[in-house]
C-alpha cells in the first residue's frame, strides 16, 4: 500500500501542505497524520474518502498506485502572471475538433505569414455541446487560438479576433501528454484544482480573460504541454513569475 508515501508527495505538490495544515483539514492531530504517513496507523474509511476528495483522486489509485513516479510527468504546480496579448480564434465542433481546428488555424496560420518560431497557438475545450450531440453523434467542440504578434493586420478574413486581458494562473506542464491523452491532461487540471483549493482559492470569472486554455511546445525534441487555469484572486503577488506569449 502506497498510503503513506503518497500523502508525502501530495503534500508537497499542494503548495507544501504541512502535516498540521492537513491535520486541521481532516480534523485530527498532527500525530495522527505522521502516523498515516509512516504506515504506523490507517485512516478510518471515512477519512481516507475525505483524503482522496481533498487531493482529486480516486481512493484506489491514493492506496495502491506510486504517485511518486508522476514526478517525471509533471511539473510542480507554478503561478504565472501573462500579459495582454490579441489572438485569432476557431471554434470546431465535430467528433475529432482539437485536430480538426488546430489543423484549420495552421493553415489560416500559414497564409497570412506566421509559421515557426512566429507561430504560437493555444486551445481550450467548448463546453457548450448538447448531451444528444456528444451521446447520438460523438460530436465535441474545441477553440484553438493562434497569438498574434504586435503590429500584425486583424483584418484577415476567416477566424475570430479577440483581446486577453492580463492575468494571473496556476499553470503545470506535463510532458509527453499525448501518450495517454484522457489520463494525463486531466490529471493536470486536478492537480491545478487540488493546489488551489488547498489554499482556499475560488475563481472570480472575468471578461475577455480565458477561464483556462492549452499550450503545446517542443523542447528538445520533446513534446510539452502546458495546463492553465485562471487564478486571479491569489493574495500574494510576489509568487507570480511575468510571461508574454506574445514576445517569448
Amino acid at each position: 500500500m502506497f498510503l503513506g508515501k503518497n500523502l508525502q508527495y501530495l503534500r508537497g505538490m499542494h503548495g507544501g501542505m504541512t502535516q498540521e495544515k492537513l491535520a486541521e483539514r481532516m480534523d485530527v492531530s498532527r500525530q495522527t497524520v505522521s502516523k498515516w504517513e509512516s504506515g504506523e496507523a490507517t485512516p478510518e474509511m471515512e477519512k481516507l474518502f475525505a483524503l482522496a476528495d481533498l487531493f482529486s483522486c480516486k481512493l484506489d489509485t491514493l492506496l495502491r498506485t506510486d504517485m511518486t513516479v508522476w514526478e517525471d510527468i509533471y511539473s510542480p504546480v507554478r503561478m504565472e502572471r501573462v500579459a495582454p496579448f490579441k489572438m485569432a480564434r476557431y471554434l470546431m465542433i465535430s467528433p475529432n475538433p482539437e485536430d480538426d481546428v488546430n489543423r484549420y488555424m495552421e493553415d489560416w496560420a500559414k497564409r497570412n505569414g506566421l509559421s515557426g518560431d512566429a507561430l504560437k497557438m493555444i486551445g481550450w475545450d467548448f463546453p457548450h455541446v448538447s448531451q444528444e450531440q456528444i451521446s447520438r453523434f460523438n460530436l465535441h467542440g474545441y477553440v484553438s487560438a493562434v497569438v498574434l504578434p504586435e503590429g500584425f493586420d486583424t483584418s484577415a478574413p476567416g477566424v475570430q479576433y479577440a483581446q486577453q486581458e492580463e492575468a494571473d494562473y496556476a499553470v503545470v506542464t506535463v510532458k509527453e501528454p499525448f501518450i495517454a491523452p484522457f489520463e494525463r491532461i486531466p490529471q493536470a487540471y486536478k492537480r491545478i484544482m487540488g493546489h488551489l483549493q488547498a489554499t482556499g482559492f475560488k475563481e472570480k470569472a472575468r471578461e475577455n480573460v480565458l477561464g483556462c486554455f492549452e499550450y503545446v511546445h517542443v523542447v528538445d525534441g520533446i513534446e510539452y504541454m502546458d495546463v492553465y487555469v485562471h487564478a486571479d484572486g491569489v493574495a500574494r503577488a510576489d509568487i507570480f513569475t511575468n510571461y508574454s506569449f506574445s514576445r517569448a
